[in-house]
C-alpha cells in the first residue's frame, strides 16, 4: 500500500531551465562551428605556409641558377671552390639548412660539409630536375630531413650543364606553421569568449521577454488559459496590433455562428469596435451591439505593454438572453402581484361575510355570496374555462388587475381560446409578446382619462393566433416600419428593446407579428404563433 501511494505521489522531474538548455544549446552550436573552423583554417594556413616556403626556395634556388658564377664553375672541376663560397653565403643569408650544385652527373659542386664535395648527390628526386624539370620534394640526404626543390642550370646557350637544389628544414616549416596555429588558437578563443557574452545575454533578453517563466510554466499557465476561456459563457475575441484575430474561444464561435447560413465566421460590428480602440487607445463599455439577429452587450478594452496598444480584447454575452430572464421574471413578480390582490380580496370578502352572519342579515348574505360567485365566473372563471395554459392564465388575471390599478380596461374576447401547450419554449414567447404589446398600449394611454385594451387569443391547426388592440393615440405612419428596430422609441433614451425582442423571438420560432393603426383612433398587433397543443383541431 505504501509503495502505491509512493508511487502516487512522487513528483514529476523538473524540465530543464530555458537558461541551461539555451546556453548549451547555443555553445555546442558555438563550439561546433569553431572546431570547424579552426580545422579548415588549420588546413589552410599549412598549406599555405608550406606553399609559401616552396615559392621561397624556389626563388632562391633560381637565382643561384642564373648566378654567372655557378655557370662559370660548372665548367671547371668540382674541387675549384668557386660555387661554394656563393653557396655558403645563400644558405647563411637565406637560413637554408643546405644549397648544393651538382653538374649533370648528379657530382656535388657546393655542400654545407665541404668534405663531400666532389661527391654523387644523395636522393632519386634529383632526377626530373636532371632532364629539364624543376621539381620539388621531402627527402632526406646527408642531414636533416626536408624540403628540396630543384632547378636545372642553363648555360648562354640554353644548354643545360647542371641543377641547383636548396634544402630548407622540416622543423623550420613546422615552426612556422605553428605559428600561425597559434593565431588561429587566438581568434578561436576570442570568438568563444564573445559567443559566451552573446548566450549570456541572448538569455537574459530571453527571460527578459519570457517575464522571467520557464518554458514548461508558460506552457502550464496556456493550457490553463485556455481551459478557462473555453469554459466561459461570455464570448472572447482578440486582436493583435495589425488587427487579425489572435483569440476566439467557443462561446464566440457559437455565438457568432449563430444564425449564419453560410457557416463562416463573421463578427463584422466587433471588428470594428476593437478596430476603434486599436485606433484610439480607449475603452468601450457596455456597448450594444446587434449581429446575425442576436442583441450583444460588449465591452472592449485595448491590451498594453510600456504604454503602446498592442491589441485589443472584447467580451460580450447575449443580452437576448438577459431581457428574455428578465421579462419572466417580470411575469412572475406580476403574477405574485395578482395573487396578493386576489388574497386582499378574498379576506374582504371573509370579513364581509363574517359581519353578516354576525348581523343575521341572512338574506344580503345570500345575495352578496351570489354576487361573488358570478364576479368569480365572470372574470377568473371565463378566463380559467378560455385559457387551458395555466401560466399564461395567471400572466392574463396578472395584467388585468394591472390595467385596473392604471385605471384602464383589459378585456378578453370570448370566442378566445388557448390548449395547453407542453412545449415551455413557445409559452414564454408568447407571454414575452403579450407582456410587451400590454404594456406598451398602456403606456400608450397614460395620458388619456380612460381606454380599454382588447385580447383575442385564437388556436387553429397548430397555431395560435393574437390580436392585440388598443383605442390609445396610434401609431405615425413614419414610425410603422421601425418600430421593430431595435433602440427605436417615442418614450425616450435607452428604450426600444421590447419589440425588438418580441420580433426577434417569434421569427426564430418560425412566427410573425404585424401592425395596423390609424392615428387618434387606435393600434391593432397581429401575431401568429406555433403551438404544440395536444389538440389537434379548435
Amino acid at each position: 500500500m505504501n509503495d502505491v501511494t509512493s508511487t502516487a505521489v512522487r513528483p514529476r522531474k523538473r524540465p530543464m531551465k530555458l537558461s541551461t538548455t539555451v546556453t548549451l544549446m547555443v555553445c555546442s552550436v558555438i563550439g561546433s562551428v569553431l572546431l570547424l573552423a579552426f580545422a579548415l583554417w588549420f588546413w589552410q594556413i599549412s598549406n599555405a605556409t608550406r606553399d609559401g616556403v616552396k615559392e621561397t626556395a624556389l626563388a632562391v634556388a633560381r637565382t643561384l641558377a642564373d648566378a654567372p658564377e655557378v655557370k662559370r664553375g660548372l665548367r671547371l672541376p668540382p674541387n675549384s671552390n668557386v660555387i661554394q663560397p656563393l653557396a655558403q653565403a645563400i644558405t647563411t643569408r637565406n637560413d637554408l639548412l643546405f644549397a648544393v650544385v651538382t653538374d649533370m652527373q648528379g657530382i656535388r659542386y657546393s655542400h654545407p660539409n665541404a668534405a663531400i664535395i666532389g661527391q654523387h648527390f644523395i636522393g632519386n628526386d634529383l632526377e626530373p630536375a636532371l632532364n629539364g624539370n624543376e621539381n620539388v620534394a621531402v627527402n632526406r640526404g646527408v642531414l636533416a630531413p626536408a624540403l628540396r626543390v630543384f632547378t636545372p642550370v642553363y648555360d648562354d646557350n640554353h644548354r643545360q650543364i647542371g641543377v641547383v637544389s636548396i634544402g630548407i628544414s622540416l622543423s623550420k616549416v613546422d615552426e612556422q606553421v605553428s605559428r600561425s596555429r597559434w593565431a588561429v588558437m587566438w581568434t578561436l578563443l576570442f570568438s568563444a569568449l564573445m559567443g559566451t557574452l552573446g548566450t549570456w545575454q541572448l538569455v537574459r533578453v530571453l527571460k527578459r521577454i519570457l517575464l522571467g517563466l520557464e518554458p514548461y510554466e508558460i506552457s502550464a499557465q496556456f493550457k490553463q488559459r485556455q481551459a478557462m476561456l473555453q469554459s466561459l459563457k461570455e464570448g472572447v475575441i482578440a486582436v493583435d496590433a495589425d488587427g487579425r484575430v489572435t483569440l476566439l474561444n467557443h462561446a464566440a464561435r457559437q455565438m457568432l455562428l449563430t444564425n449564419n447560413p453560410s457557416g463562416e465566421t463573421s463578427h463584422g460590428p466587433l471588428m470594428d469596435e476593437l478596430l476603434t480602440v486599436l485606433t484610439t487607445g480607449n475603452a468601450l463599455q457596455d456597448r450594444e451591439l446587434g449581429h446575425n439577429g442576436l442583441l450583444l452587450l460588449c465591452n472592449t478594452v485595448p491590451v498594453r505593454s510600456q504604454g503602446a496598444v498592442i491589441g485589443a480584447i472584447s467580451t460580450f454575452r447575449d443580452k437576448t438572453e438577459v431581457s428574455q430572464l428578465m421579462q419572466r421574471l417580470d411575469g412572475m413578480v406580476n403574477y405574485v402581484d395578482a395573487l396578493r390582490t386576489t388574497s386582499h380580496e378574498f379576506m374582504n370578502k371573509l370579513h364581509v361575510i363574517l359581519g353578516l352572519l354576525n348581523m343575521k342579515s341572512y338574506d344580503k348574505l345570500e345575495g352578496y355570496v351570489l354576487q361573488t360567485a358570478q364576479n368569480y365566473q365572470t372574470d377568473i372563471g371565463a378566463i380559467q374555462h378560455r385559457i387551458k395554459s395555466p401560466v399564461v392564465a395567471g400572466f392574463l388575471l396578472g395584467k388585468i388587475n394591472r390595467a385596473k390599478e392604471r385605471g384602464f380596461t383589459l378585456t378578453l374576447a370570448d370566442e378566445s381560446l388557448v390548449p395547453e401547450n407542453p412545449n415551455a419554449k413557445q409559452v414564454t414567447v408568447l407571454v414575452t409578446v403579450l407582456g410587451n404589446l400590454i404594456e406598451n398600449a398602456l403606456d400608450a394611454m397614460s395620458n388619456q382619462v380612460e381606454g380599454e385594451v382588447s385580447l383575442l387569443l385564437h388556436y387553429q391547426d397548430g397555431w395560435l393566433i393574437g390580436e392585440v388592440s388598443d383605442d390609445g393615440p396610434g401609431i405615425e405612419p413614419d414610425h410603422i416600419e421601425a418600430i421593430f428596430r431595435k433602440g427605436f422609441s417615442t418614450k425616450g433614451d435607452n428604450r426600444g428593446v421590447g419589440l425588438f425582442l418580441a420580433s426577434q423571438q417569434l421569427t426564430e420560432l418560425g412566427g410573425t407579428i404585424t401592425v395596423e393603426s390609424e392615428p387618434g383612433v387606435f393600434t391593432q398587433f397581429f401575431v401568429h404563433l406555433p403551438w404544440d397543443s395536444e389538440r389537434k383541431t379548435a
